[in-house]
């Protein structure tokens, strides 16, 4: 697979492999940073899931969900907080934690929670595209790579297609991401949950988290425009 690695490849990926880089190390730093300032309101992760979400009118349990309520877990992985809407659960790594990373990352969850509960229609064609997201990630270069080898068009094309809808994804993903993080602001302050400093401290929190779903989908433009290159190229010959 020289292709690959070739100087094309490595210059034109070189931008999305860089800002993915300082994207990782943003975030852990910024949330290793606010995860020792704890809020002046002493208000947990899980207690402003429950105001946020009580607010409007969504139920927070441990227990299976109903409608609409949300079940609350707690998840060993640092940093793996995140809503599954397949089955309506909220998981925070660190709920009882009263710090500015903790409470904020929380939030943006609790928004991602509303979404769901709201309709909110980029929320729902992302879920709807994860199974053919995730199967195209995983079978698209194998198919691209044998086309190369064997010269075959409906190979090469087909891996093409099935990492596009990776992509696709990938760009879904930036606003629906966004808006869980404006949710996640506006109801912290209408809540009156953190400080005016503090909500400062959440959109650094946010905005660093933001920015690896921004690498993210700056590496899968890239590469598909790599794929693209080498097939324009495997058709020349």
């Amino acid at each position: 697979m020289f292709w690959m690695f070739d100087p094309v490849s490595l210059i034109l990926l070189a931008p999305a492999l860089i800002l993915s880089v300082y994207a990782s190390y943003k975030v852990r730093a910024t949330y290793a940073k606010y995860l020792q300032v704890p809020t002046q309101r002493r208000i947990t992760a899980s207690q402003a899931v429950q105001r946020i979400l009580g607010t409007a009118g969504v139920s927070v349990g441990t227990g299976s969900p109903s409608s609409w309520s949300v079940r609350m877990e707690r998840i060993a992985q640092p940093l793996g907080d995140h809503y599954d809407p397949r089955s309506r659960t909220l998981r925070l790594s660190a709920p009882e934690s009263t710090s500015i990373a903790a409470v904020g990352v929380a939030a943006h969850e609790a928004g991602h929670a509303l979404q769901h509960a709201q309709g909110y229609a980029p929320l729902a064609l992302r879920s709807a595209i994860v199974p053919v997201a995730q199967f195209g990630s995983w079978l698209a270069f194998p198919l691209f790579f044998f086309g190369l080898i064997f010269q075959a068009e409906f190979l090469i094309t087909a891996g093409i297609l099935l990492f596009s809808a990776a992509v696709l994804f990938t760009l879904v993903t930036l606003p629906v991401e966004f808006n869980a993080s404006r949710r996640a602001v506006t109801a912290l302050n209408d809540g009156g949950l953190v400080t005016r400093e503090e909500l400062g401290a959440v959109k650094e929190v946010l905005t660093a988290a933001a920015l690896t779903y921004v690498a993210a989908a700056a590496m899968a433009i890239l590469q598909l425009v790599r794929l693209l290159l080498i097939a324009n190229s495997a058709r020349r010959r």
